[in-house]
């Protein structure tokens, strides 16, 4: 049925000429941006606002010319910083916001881009339900192309809020980093859609993305840290490696601009050229059969199976990064020296402790924060289970919903505990001491990951269609924790985010009360969300 939906369109492109392979292109990109309506807008607002909260923050930490100019010449002796946030080119605030902040809005500019595209392609050809929208006056490319519309939307809105938002430091600049930010991401767009053609499976199609831009910040990191100009070859290797070197605010390297747009149309002609050589839910790297019985005999087993990519992904990524945070402790020490402003925020992050206390648990929280993404994404592959037929067949037999969902959950849950008790081991062994007090600060990050994996399991439970609110949850949390200690947001605020309950370690007093509390949370919402789960319909 499948091949002969997706041998249908040819011909019908053929007849039609070449014009007819985008026909329903407007419909599609439509539906996408509905689809999405709540995905787009929080990773564009959180985007947006980390990038254009930025120049106050340093304008509180550095607010002399004296001082950023000391920061500079710090920097050009500090490698390891240069690896985590690049080397600074002028000590003007726009530069320093570029510098600050442009290579992390350029990656999650990327994962955006990745997630729709892999979403509208991939993840409708596995579902089924391409096959549907193929069999009307459909072309052949119109839903690889809405898809990248889609995407070219969400970073075209925000390239203009970073470009009007940062318009007082310099138009110039703002202008650059606006079109740089939304380039890479249209860049990993394209890369996305040609990764979609080449796997049957969207889930691995968003894992080798995503390796490809953990790839791509290596690369970077290992370039800049050799160099204090981004000028190693490494550093041009990376795609983040030119948004570093377009120079936002610093004598703009606007050549550098080409570069990303050509890199992202070839790899859009590769797309389109791979889209019309294969049939409908087909692809180019055939996924090998798997075993029927043995270790696949169990709901559980068939959850690992599915999710053990994506767990061996993330502990990878969480151990290197404890490895780098670890290597950058005391360097980070250092480039605060007397600076009061800096000092407060580091301390509002990570307590009233010392500074390098202080440091190490802002930077344990930072990693906590991201692994609400991790827990976000592995519960709401129930929803993806269920909307492409796949839960129907093991529902079918002896297994019942709540041992079919526990398999997943034990993965999500489990899999969170995992990464940060990796997450600990790297930092550990990039910093060289006080392993028992960081592996106790990375543990204790895991109530409050659970309560937002609790809020993702209640939302798939109860309102099966909008449980992609649960990535509005994780965004919220992530940007109150990201910049709401630089922005001196109230601490009524700042305890709406689970994170804010936390016992601030290493460094602070344990209080077991509020990790309690927020275990008993975790709990109940993924009561109430099981509970959901077992008296509704399954989701088509």
């Amino acid at each position: 049925m499948t091949a002969t939906a997706g041998t249908a369109a040819p011909a019908f492109a053929t007849r039609s000429g070449g014009s007819r392979q985008l026909a329903g292109t407007g419909t599609l990109l439509r539906f996408a941006l509905r689809r999405d309506r709540v995905l787009i807008p929080v990773w564009v607002a959180v985007d947006a606002l980390m990038v254009l909260s930025m120049p106050g923050t340093i304008k509180g930490l550095y607010g002399t010319a004296a001082e950023r100019a000391d920061l500079m010449r710090q920097m050009e002796a500090n490698a390891s910083l240069r690896a985590l946030v690049g080397p600074v080119f002028d000590d003007g605030l726009g530069a320093l916001t570029a510098w600050r902040v442009g290579l992390y809005a350029g990656a999650l500019a990327a994962v955006m881009s990745l997630l729709i595209v892999v979403r509208h392609t991939r993840d409708e050809e596995e579902s089924g339900r391409q096959e549907v929208v193929a069999s009307g006056m459909v072309g052949r490319r119109a839903s690889l192309t809405a898809a990248l519309l889609a995407a070219a939307v969400a970073n075209a809105v925000l390239a203009l809020l970073i470009a009007v938002g940062l318009a007082g430091q310099g138009a110039a600049g703002a202008l650059a980093l606006g079109l740089g930010v939304a380039g890479v991401g249209m860049l990993f767009a394209t890369m996305a859609a040609i990764v979609a053609q080449l796997t049957e499976s969207a889930r691995l199609a968003r894992g080798l993305t995503a390796a490809v831009l953990g790839g791509a910040f290596v690369l970077r990191a290992a370039g800049d840290s050799a160099t204090d100009d981004g000028s190693s070859v490494l550093t041009w290797v990376s795609p983040l490696g030119w948004l570093e070197n377009l120079r936002a605010f610093a004598d703009e390297r606007w050549w550098v601009l080409p570069l990303i747009a050509g890199a992202t149309v070839a790899q859009g002609f590769v797309a389109y050229a791979l889209a019309g050589r294969r049939d409908l839910g087909m692809s180019f790297l055939p996924t090998r059969p798997g075993p029927a019985a043995g270790r696949l005999r169990t709901a559980g087993a068939l959850a690992w199976r599915l999710q053990r990519g994506g767990v061996l992904g993330w502990s990878v990524g969480f151990f290197l990064a404890g490895v780098v945070y670890g290597g950058m402790t005391e360097g980070a020490a250092d480039l605060v020296g007397d600076n009061e402003q800096a000092r407060e925020i580091i301390e509002r992050m990570g307590g009233q402790a010392g500074l390098t206390d202080a440091f190490v648990s802002a930077m344990i929280g930072m990693l906590g924060l991201i692994a609400a993404l991790y827990v976000v994404a592995s519960v709401l592959r129930l929803g993806g289970e269920e909307t492409s037929g796949r839960a129907e067949p093991v529902l079918a037999g002896a297994v019942g919903r709540l041992r079919w969902a526990a398999g997943h959950l034990a993965i999500a849950f489990g899999g969170a505990a995992l990464i940060m008790l990796l997450a600990g081991l790297g930092f550990a062994a990039g910093y060289g001491q006080d392993f028992r007090a960081i592996m106790g600060a990375c543990l204790v990050q895991l109530p409050a990951v659970w309560v937002i994996g609790g809020a993702a399991v209640l939302l798939h439970g109860l309102l099966p269609r909008a449980a992609v609110a649960g990535w509005g949850v994780a965004g919220a949390v992530l940007l109150l924790g990201w910049v709401g200690p630089a922005l001196d947001v109230p601490q009524t605020v700042l305890d709406v985010s689970p994170y804010g309950h936390l016992p601030k370690l290493p460094g602070g007093e344990m209080s077991w009360s509020p990790v309690l509390v927020l275990v008993l949370i975790a709990a109940a919402l993924v009561g109430a969300g099981l509970a959901g789960l077992r008296r509704r319909d399954l989701t088509t």
